[in-house]
């Protein structure tokens, strides 16, 4: 379910509830995108992403592999340590134009589409999260689709304020985080 909202400032603003995320957030977004790619998760798992059409669900992963080989810039800053499958598919080989950092602090959910369009919510970057999993197995969750120019510059001036380290000088995890901005050993 979502709902258009009154336009955000400078552009278009949704209402994206539960299942909604999976068409909103993922298809019409992360799939589609041309240029760049910023995601920020909290958790981040090897969801499945169904295709109506083909039947087929190539993974998240997968998913941002094939965005970077065809050129799109993907930067996937997240908290945890991704889910063994994730990880195991990263093992086989991170494509060039995908970097993704670690930094246990990151609770933000964002999903930033070609500076064009933003998901800011509750959703993490997992199939309960972003509605592929079934009716009661999905998290209950909700967030705002924008393509308001000021949120989203707003919005990436603080996704890379934490890419960059900004932060990092005065954090107080350092005993959880000893390398600044880690990216996964894979």
């Amino acid at each position: 379910m979502s709902f258009d909202m009154p336009t955000a400032p400078g552009g278009h603003a949704e209402l994206v509830i539960d299942a909604a995320h999976l068409q909103r957030v993922v298809r019409d977004g992360i799939c589609r995108a041309k240029v760049s790619l910023d995601i920020a998760t909290a958790d981040f798992k090897a969801m499945l992403v169904p295709d109506p059409l083909s039947k087929a669900a190539p993974s998240i992963v997968q998913v941002l592999g094939r965005l970077a080989m065809r050129g799109v810039e993907i930067r996937l800053l997240h908290a945890g340590v991704p889910s063994g499958p994730a990880l195991k598919q990263l093992k086989q080989g991170v494509p060039e134009g995908l970097t993704i950092r670690r930094c246990p602090r990151v609770h933000t959910k964002c999903v930033i589409v070609d500076c064009a369009a933003m998901y800011i919510g509750s959703a993490n970057l997992t199939g309960a999260g972003l509605g592929a999993k079934g009716d009661s197995k999905r998290n209950f969750e909700m967030g705002v689709w924008c393509e308001s120019p000021v949120m989203i510059d707003a919005a990436l001036e603080s996704f890379n304020a934490i890419w960059e380290g900004r932060h990092c000088g005065d954090c107080g995890r350092r005993e959880v985080c000893p390398v600044p901005l880690e990216e996964p050993e894979l």
